[in-house]
């Protein structure tokens, strides 16, 4: 029966729908409750029980006792990109291309909003199963290939609380394991996200409340910052250099994959609570700039002693769901923490696709928290260890030395015998994947000890860690901000401004975790005549620009690059979400140690003066796009790396605090925020020079799948490696998303087999070898195997896909037929290279007389 809102008693502040429905085989049974509170109808709840046979329901009071209800939901999927040929994004080196996969990345995204009474949406349908499988068609067929894959949400996770979530009163947050945020990928999501939820518009033609749940404006995507991620996904020129410019097939992959993300966060939306906690974690990042944080004022830098020149404060947000029945407990559906830390454990030269410290930091919570047979992304809790102001904080934490010498470099301009390439530092493991081990190790000790620290469990060092439930108003504000023109007025009065983008010297330096090629060094305050003219060629900045971005030597004029389309944006995004106390600032950069302190402690001042007692402010990092650095003006000063990527010169943070208090103080008096224009979309003038898979080729007398090194009969857990090596093909052909390149396998009993661990798992490697000419490959593939591995017999399998130039009817045609066909191919895909569109090249290559066959090979049993 149907409630008015006003025939409810006045403390029934809550209000809501919900459906209770059961399938058990042929019967449905559906039973809609509407515009009650919990709280007020124990009766009703008891005649539930009787007369259904259900256990005990709970009630609000007895499921949530802890701060303010809210809705809140978690979803994790797959978006490694392609595991071949394409170069990563971070390092910038050419020769860093990608070789396999070590680890794969994901999108974790947490979906936090209010109960809100005024706006319920009784015309709105929940998602179907059926529904989401067809829409991720993309990725479970690509190019035509079938797949048995199962649908992307369970009918035991519908969610019907959809029907009560506004989105004025909601926050969707995406970490995913990249380099970084883009501007153009934001809004391709959340397009992706709006075409998928238009099939449940209402048959009034009202739009329902999945639809716009997640907006431009109260949506973060932030990227982890790991360097060993595939690059081409950004759409200004500068980002694609090394990369080859555009990879459509890796930016397709990236919004599918982080919209159903988005969208098993939707349909595992439930009512809940959400609590913070936080505290120091030691010896597990340095600052890889200490002189220019010494520039900083000495009273500033007192104000934290206790942490010194990084950050060393994680803080943890946890997701917890009420249970339906009294029998069970609240729910721990995921966790997102902000610690300051580099992304480059592994180095310039690993070639394998990894989500670096953070992410095996996540693989580990996960794989805590989830059931023990769970296999990598599969379990409901969702572990996301986001960036924050990681500027200047490097997880190499045995610091930086003279590879040749092994004594320390010149620690003002990182060099050894005045060049910057043997300058490099290192991790606390004999090697990079040990060093991504141990720092990916403590944090997440580190968030395991917050999480017992929420639950009043007593742990060592247990009183330094703060603790809250998040109580309050769910909010948010969005702009864009021209940061090349902005007018900015400080604290002294004087106006200044910003100024077009541009890249100093340093930067051409790079930095300890990787150095430069060419012979520049940080702290470069001086031009160079001959690097002067070759980059006057791209653009030659005039006095007013010189000027503006003085003292640093401009080496790369981006601000007034447009050939063949703009190198570098001029107009970022900026957002707020408050939850209760917390206040997330959703930046475009990589904010120094100090410049992030300076941000925060402003943002918190300005909530003070609001009237909100001790506010926790938190900076995601790398959100939404990517503009470099943003240092403080006297660390500008120095010119080392970071100051030498701080994009729109000297006043660029001054900019981003005046911006920031602007919006704050917008949200908490409840006044729109005046906002500049947007970025472009270029995605239609899109370059790319990589080349495609054509076609794979295979010795005579062998077939895919078949193994070229088998595996040994036995071998010894903790102490051996098992390598087996298949005949494959390119893994560019197909992306495996939300499958794998690999399986080992453990015999049952009765013969039949169970699969343990794939290429998401840490102790796995897949490595392609291939002739990118002949079109060979090779697919080598590791298990390091873990001590604690179950005793028995195990096979190692390896699933890939071939691309063959002719189909199934030309097999009967004449071998002069089928090489004219391979002829005009190639003739075609020719001719598509010369244009300059990206577009047209694919749709070139996509009629090309292709197949994809897929194929598959097990190694020996071996014990």
């Amino acid at each position: 029966r149907h409630h008015h809102p006003a025939s409810l008693p006045a403390s029934a502040s809550l209000l809501c729908s919900l459906q209770f429905y059961r399938k058990i085989k042929n019967m449905v049974f559906i039973s809609a409750l509407s515009c009650f509170s919990f709280s007020s109808l124990p009766s009703l709840l008891l005649i539930l029980q009787q007369s259904f046979g259900l256990q005990k329901l709970a009630s609000a009071a007895d499921t949530h006792t802890h701060g303010d209800k809210y809705l809140v939901g978690t979803g994790i999927y797959d978006i490694t990109g392609p595991a071949a040929q394409v170069n990563f994004m971070g390092y910038a080196r050419t020769s860093q291309r990608a070789h396999g996969i070590h680890m794969r990345l994901r999108s974790r995204a947490y979906i936090m909003s209010q109960f809100d009474p005024s706006y319920p949406n009784d015309n709105s349908k929940s998602l179907q199963d059926d529904d989401l499988f067809e829409s991720s068609a993309f990725l479970r067929h690509q190019r035509n290939i079938k797949s048995k894959a199962t649908p992307v949400v369970s009918s035991s996770h519908k969610s019907n609380y959809l029907q009560i979530a506004n989105p004025q009163t909601t926050v969707c947050l995406v970490s995913i394991d990249l380099g970084m945020g883009s501007d153009v990928l934001t809004k391709k999501v959340i397009e992706r996200l709006q075409h998928i939820s238009s099939q449940y518009t209402s048959t009034n033609g009202e739009q329902n409340s999945f639809a716009s749940l997640c907006t431009l404006e109260n949506t973060s995507i932030s990227g982890t910052h790991t360097h060993s991620a595939p690059a081409g996904f950004i759409q200004y020129t500068l980002y694609q250099i090394t990369s080859l410019g555009f990879s459509k097939e890796h930016f397709d992959a990236l919004v599918e994959g982080i919209a159903h993300s988005l969208l098993r966060a939707h349909e595992k939306l439930r009512p809940g609570s959400l609590s913070v906690a936080s505290g120091h974690l030691l010896e597990a990042n340095i600052n890889r700039s200490p002189t220019s944080y010494l520039l900083n004022p000495q009273e500033e830098r007192d104000l934290y002693a206790d942490q010194g020149d990084t950050d060393k404060n994680m803080l943890l947000l946890k997701l917890t769901q009420d249970p339906l029945f009294n029998t069970e407990k609240p729910k721990d559906i995921g966790i997102l923490t902000w610690f300051s830390v580099h992304g480059t454990s592994m180095n310039a030269t690993n070639q394998l696709i990894s989500g670096d410290n953070k992410g095996y930091a996540s693989y580990l919570t996960e794989k805590h928290f989830n059931p023990p047979d769970s296999l990598p992304g599969s379990g409901e809790f969702v572990a996301a260890f986001s960036s924050t102001n990681l500027g200047d904080v490097s997880p190499n934490t045995n610091g930086p030395k003279c590879i040749d010498t092994g004594l320390p470099c010149d620690i003002g301009q990182s060099t050894c015998d005045g060049r910057n390439e043997k300058c490099i530092a290192s991790g606390p493991g004999k090697n990079m994947f040990e060093s991504t081990k141990i720092i990916g190790r403590k944090q997440y000790e580190h968030a395991l000890k917050l999480i017992e620290s929420l639950e009043g469990s007593k742990s060592e060092n247990s009183t330094s860690y703060a603790t809250d439930i998040l109580n309050g108003t769910l909010s948010f504000r969005h702009v864009f901000v021209d940061m090349s023109n902005k007018k900015v007025t400080l604290e002294n009065g004087n106006e200044v401004r910003t100024c077009p983008a541009a890249l100093g010297y340093s930067f051409g330096a790079g930095t300890t975790d990787g150095p430069g090629t060419f012979d520049f060094t940080q702290g470069s305050n001086s031009t160079n005549p001959f690097w002067n003219k070759l980059s006057g060629y791209l653009s030659k900045p005039n006095q007013d620009q010189i000027d503006c971005q003085a003292p640093k030597p401009i080496l790369l004029n981006t601000g007034n690059a447009s050939k063949p389309y703009d190198w570098d944006p001029a107009s970022v995004p900026i957002s707020i979400f408050r939850i209760g106390k917390l206040f997330i600032l959703n930046v475009p950069s990589e904010f120094t140690t100090m410049s992030g302190r300076r941000l925060r402690r402003a943002v918190r001042s300005i909530a003070v003066a609001n009237g909100i007692m001790n506010p926790i402010v938190t900076i995601s990092g790398l959100a939404n796009s990517y503009t470099h650095y943003v240092t403080t003006y006297e660390e500008y000063q120095g010119q080392r790396y970071e100051a030498a990527s701080t994009l729109y010169g000297p006043h660029t943070l001054s900019a981003y605090i005046q911006e920031f208090k602007r919006i704050t103080s917008d949200l908490l008096s409840c006044k729109e925020s005046d906002s500049d224009y947007g970025p472009p979309d270029l995605l239609t003038h899109q370059i790319s020079f990589l080349p495609p898979v054509i076609f794979d080729s295979i010795e005579r007398g062998k077939t895919f799948g078949s193994v070229k090194n088998d595996a040994e009969t036995s071998y010894v857990a903790g102490e051996s490696e098992v390598f087996v090596s298949f005949y494959s093909a390119n893994p560019r052909n197909n992306l495996k998303i939300e499958s794998t390149f690999l399986k080992i396998d453990l015999q049952n009993l009765d013969g039949s087999w169970e699969t343990k661990f794939v290429d998401g798992d840490w102790c796995t490697k897949f490595i392609w070898d291939g002739n990118e000419i002949l079109g060979k490959s090779i697919a080598h593939i590791t298990w390091d195997i873990p001590k604690n591995v179950e005793r028995g017999t195990y096979r190692v399998c390896h699933y890939g896909t071939r691309k063959r130039l002719w189909k199934d009817s030309l097999q009967s045609k004449s071998s002069a037929y089928r090489w004219w066909q391979i002829s005009r191919s190639f003739v075609q895909l020719s001719w598509s290279w010369i244009t300059r569109s990206t577009t047209k090249k694919m749709d070139t290559i996509n009629k090309l007389d292709t197949v994809l066959e897929d194929f598959y090979g097990c190694s020996r049993s071996f014990l």
